[in-house]
């Protein structure tokens, strides 16, 4: 309901929306214009040929996305809890989570996943993929789970921000920086990242991992080729820790007025 209401209201004045909207899509698509020129240099990075990058980056940026329409006003958390108007959320008969996630609701965030649903796309139209059923049944799955992934990540960072108060940005860091992260191959990445990735903070099942699948690459740390298809339950696992993190930190929140 909440959601509905600022969506109203970005539609009462179309015009600024439809620029709002393009501009978000701009400034997202700056990131693959650095990929461009990137290649306008080698013929391969990392032994990636541009359309493979493009897939990586399709499928990071796509769910990446899906995750910051649907939670990504979580970030603003922070401010909430240090001017106290988070105690407003508190005596509502809705969940503070769900009001956070609806708090000030940016259609124009549809910009990013249109930009990153345009890449994939050409990525699909021209990397040259083996495709079988089971790889197009993996790929909404591997958008989901990685919207997933990345929700979980927003949750986990809001959680923080309870503690931290101002501690925005570390969040924007495993986010936003996540995402500039997942649009490269982890062939151009030192094992030990790789690592702290996979088995530590999992970004790796958002693409990284299941595209190796389609693509028919080697997978990174030589890892099985059953890893390709975790993606869902890494997902749940993260939400479900993520969501422990959140209660315990709304549990410790204490008002300005206490």
């Amino acid at each position: 309901m909440i959601s509905a209401m600022w969506i109203r209201s970005t539609m009462a004045y179309r015009a600024s929306f439809a620029m709002t909207t393009f501009g978000n899509f701009a400034a997202t698509a700056l990131d693959f214009v650095a990929i461009l020129l990137m290649f306008s240099s080698v013929d391969a990075l990392g032994g990636y040929a541009l359309p493979e990058v493009a897939f990586l980056y399709g499928l990071s940026g796509t769910a990446f996305g899906l995750a910051d329409l649907a939670v990504g006003s979580m970030e603003k958390l922070g401010r909430r809890v240090r001017d106290g108007t988070l105690d407003t959320l508190l005596v509502r008969p809705a969940p503070v989570l769900a009001q956070m996630a609806a708090d000030q609701f940016g259609l124009r965030r549809l910009g990013r996943i249109t930009q990153g649903a345009l890449v994939l796309g050409y990525a699909i139209a021209t990397v040259d993929i083996d495709w079988t059923p089971l790889k197009l049944l993996l790929m909404p799955v591997i958008l989901v789970s990685g919207a997933g992934i990345f929700c979980a990540v927003f949750l986990a960072g809001a959680a923080f921000q309870f503690v931290a108060q101002d501690a925005s940005e570390v969040q924007n860091a495993f986010t936003y920086g996540g995402t500039t992260l997942l649009n490269y191959p982890p062939t151009v990445f030192a094992t030990e990242l790789v690592r702290g990735v996979t088995f530590v903070l999992p970004l790796a099942f958002i693409n990284w991992l299941p595209a190796t699948y389609v693509l028919g690459r080697p997978y990174p740390l030589d890892l099985p080729e059953w890893v390709a298809f975790l993606p869902p339950l890494v997902a749940v696992a993260c939400c479900a820790l993520a969501g422990m993190a959140w209660r315990v930190g709304l549990r410790s929140y204490r008002s300005t007025g206490s």
